[in-house]
């Protein structure tokens, strides 16, 4: 049985090494197939010894963007230590909470399968919070930012609309796989003061964008400043415990 590939890249002190080893943990308690974790860090130290690490991607960047999510565009290189082939990429802030084979099954003819970004739906672009590829198969994407950095990250907003626009036309996950906590499944204010965050049955992988972060929400707390208190708030959400861990 072929080995399933899974990737994340950690980088500076944002996220601890708990995230890597609770994204594994997370994966190994939803996968059926045999599965690996690569994990491409700059401080391996910490991280438990199943997932597989190497050092981050070469990159060239602005310093103002160098530790921004513009860094994943390393993952376009051409090669990649350790892959060789189709792999699937998932941000550390994610809960996952059902089966994550069929994200290797499914559309298996695209190269490129990405969830549809939730804030602006039928615009065609991609939130890369969770993704399959293939390594070396958009490489323009790298060379492209290679070439002439800063002239790239001053044309788009963020790494994932320049993703979405280099790529074109492409495969988005079913919906109901890949939701947002903040935009799909947060109650509307005021009611979010009072009515608790519900988990869809058929909910694959929640993505944390932005605040709060996982941990944040399982526990009830939002770290909102000023005025946003008075409308950013997050009742305590238990079934993130139950699946947020190693």
């Amino acid at each position: 049985m072929t080995t399933q590939t899974f990737i994340c890249i950690r980088w500076g002190a944002l996220y601890g090494s708990e995230y890597v080893n609770t994204l594994y943990g997370m994966i190994a308690r939803n996968t059926r197939r045999p599965m690996r974790l690569v994990c491409y860090t700059d401080d391996p130290a910490g991280v438990r010894p199943e997932v597989e690490c190497h050092p981050l991607p070469p990159i060239d960047l602005p310093p103002t963007h160098m530790w921004k999510p513009w860094r994943k565009v390393s993952l376009w290189a051409k090669s990649l230590e350790g892959l060789t082939d189709r792999a699937l990429f998932i941000d550390l802030d994610v809960v996952i909470t059902g089966d994550m084979d069929g994200f290797f099954d499914y559309a298996p003819e695209a190269d490129f399968v990405v969830a549809e970004n939730w804030t602006q739906k039928g615009k065609d672009i991609g939130n890369t919070s969770v993704y399959r590829f293939d390594v070396g198969s958009h490489v323009e994407i790298y060379d492209r930012l290679m070439r002439d950095p800063a002239a790239v990250v001053n044309a788009y907003p963020n790494s994932q609309t320049y993703i979405s626009r280099m790529i074109g036309p492409k495969t988005y996950w079913p919906a109901p796989w890949c939701v947002s906590f903040k935009h799909t499944l947060m109650p509307r204010w005021p009611l979010n003061f009072v009515k608790p965050v519900e988990l869809p049955a058929d909910a694959r992988v929640v993505c944390f964008t932005g605040q709060p972060n996982p941990d944040d929400a399982r526990d009830g707390r939002w770290p909102a400043r000023g005025l946003k208190k008075l409308y950013k708030h997050v009742r305590p959400t238990p079934w993130i415990a139950e699946h947020w861990r190693g």
